[in-house]
């Protein structure tokens, strides 16, 4: 059953001189593991986190680190979710979650399925 459905885009020239502008931001929003990553797939795992959120229903006090999107088996993304985002996802009753990526054109986008 599907509990939500999410996408976001994003510009990559904009979110790129913001992150120029604001290097702390790097950290507010991405794992440790997602901060050394090039700005299009930094930009496309914020549109993915924006998409989660709304797949969600955008709950409010959901923490930015608390999703993460990994690179799975064959390359394809994976979402891996802790803490407020976690917490949300079992009161929605979210057990898996299904996300694409894509930067091209100037743009990043996401789109996020919450099933559960």
């Amino acid at each position: 059953m599907i509990v939500g459905v999410g996408i976001d885009v994003v510009d990559l020239a904009r979110f790129e001189q913001t992150l120029a502008r604001h290097p702390r931001l790097r950290e507010r929003l991405f794992t440790p593991a997602e901060r050394d990553l090039p700005p299009a797939s930094l930009a496309a795992r914020f549109a993915a986190k924006e998409a989660i959120a709304k797949a969600l229903g955008s709950p409010g006090g959901l923490a930015w680190t608390d999703a993460e999107v990994r690179r799975g088996s064959g390359g394809r993304p994976v979402v891996e979710v802790s803490g407020t985002v976690a917490a949300a996802a079992r009161d929605a009753g979210v057990r898996t979650w299904h996300v694409s990526l894509t930067h091209d054109g100037g743009v990043a986008s996401a789109v996020v399925v919450a099933e559960g």
